[in-house]
């Protein structure tokens, strides 16, 4: 490798990834491409890396999306390695998708359009006929109708927004909501008591939680059994959250009216009642704008800085800099670590400046600010800590 390059951080992409998020890594500082050895960062979009060799070069991952079911999360909790993903950058794009698969159903747009495309003859028999064949596609206007959503974080509440200017009534259950997502709740959502309240009081229902194992067929036999006659059932956040033979079976007692999804499968292929999409959530230009700028500018600031927001396996951490002299740590969530860390430091005559600590699970991860250069064998020292995934060295850079 040229001189100019053996000290540039090297960026790996699995995907095309918009060239407005690769232009935000600095050339003289970064090599981005698709077949790079030895990389530092892998950047992916939908890539499946479950079955990838990764290369032990690697420090960190980014996903240019929300979802990381095609990413091996827990090896790289194994290796200390964070996973970047980017929440809500494509929340727009989503919510947009979810209104139109509310109006697809709501006016009978698919069996309308299916219709019209097998009509047949000039243009006096096509009006004819589609005068004729029109009252079977008769639909509903939404105002006054009730859309119940099941999560209520970024992509829940933008839909719920959009849902209460369209004049529908919004009925909302997120056990697990934040605070700073409470507050910016529309007072005029109303909160279920439990998601079988929900459930029994949607005209529509929309599903926006990731796919745990908790999660996994959140919707079910049971809970379909508490909807409403004819209700339609949105799925646009992940397949394995929705059973799908309780769907279909759910169809076949008019229960449901309609179910709309991004995931297309062998079971729900040309199904009566199944509006299937071909995984166009977050499929649009802007949507794959903000999510490569988003996970660009927080690897940037992982691998200078050591900061850490959006994963979804470490612990959100950002700590301002106020010393050149910075190390970061991932380890095993254990006791002592942060002791014996601060030992060490403390008897190679090293003054701490600043410190932070957090913990998220199995891992933490600490951020320390010294006053003056770590040496090569006390930085051996900390990274021989038992229990110490990786330990990085990361003093400013002067120019």
């Amino acid at each position: 490798m040229p001189e100019s390059q053996q000290n540039k951080f090297k960026i790996l992409t699995l995907n095309q990834i918009s060239p407005l998020g690769l232009a935000r890594f600095p050339a003289d500082q970064y090599i981005v491409g698709n077949d790079l050895p030895d990389p530092d960062v892998i950047l992916v979009r939908s890539h499946n890396m479950l079955t990838m060799e990764i290369p032990k070069s690697v420090i960190a991952i980014g996903r240019a999306g929300a979802g990381t079911n095609n990413i091996p999360v827990p090896d790289m909790n194994n290796r200390g390695i964070p996973v970047f993903n980017t929440p809500g950058a494509n929340a727009n794009a989503v919510k947009e998708l979810v209104l139109a698969g509310i109006l697809l159903a709501a006016r009978n747009l698919t069996p309308a359009l299916n219709f019209v495309a097998a009509l047949t003859g000039d243009d006096t028999a096509l009006h004819q006929q589609a005068e004729d064949g029109k009252k079977r596609f008769s639909g509903i206007e939404l105002p006054g109708r009730t859309l119940g959503i099941i999560g209520l974080g970024e992509i829940g509440r933008l839909v719920a927004d959009a849902a209460i200017k369209l004049g529908m009534k919004v009925i909302g259950y997120d056990p697990n909501i934040t605070v700073d997502s409470a507050w910016s709740l529309s007072s005029e959502i109303k909160k279920a008591d439990g998601i079988e309240d929900l459930l029994r009081h949607s005209d529509f229902i929309t599903v926006h939680v990731p796919l745990l194992n908790s999660t996994r067929h959140l919707i079910n036999e049971k809970s379909i059994q508490i909807m409403q006659p004819e209700t339609v059932l949105l799925n646009f956040s992940r397949n394995g959250v929705v059973d799908e033979n309780a769907v279909l079976a759910g169809i076949q007692n008019n229960t449901i009216k309609y179910y709309v999804c991004d995931f297309p499968s062998q079971k729900l292929h040309q199904q009566p009642s199944v509006i299937t999409l071909p995984h166009l959530g977050a499929s649009t230009l802007e949507a794959e704008q903000n999510c490569a700028i988003m996970v660009a500018d927080q690897l940037i600031d992982y691998l200078q800085n050591g900061n850490i927001t959006n994963t979804v396996n470490f612990p959100d951490i950002v700590m301002g800099r106020e010393s050149p002299y910075r190390v970061a740590v991932a380890n095993a969530n254990v006791p002592n670590i942060l002791g014996q860390l601060s030992t060490t430091m403390a008897n190679a005559g090293l003054n701490i400046h600043n410190m932070t600590n957090k913990s998220r699970n199995e891992m933490a991860y600490t951020l320390v600010d010294v006053d003056s250069p770590v040496p090569q064998n006390v930085f051996d020292e900390i990274t021989a800590i038992s229990g110490v995934l990786v330990a990085r060295y990361l003093p400013r850079q002067t120019h």
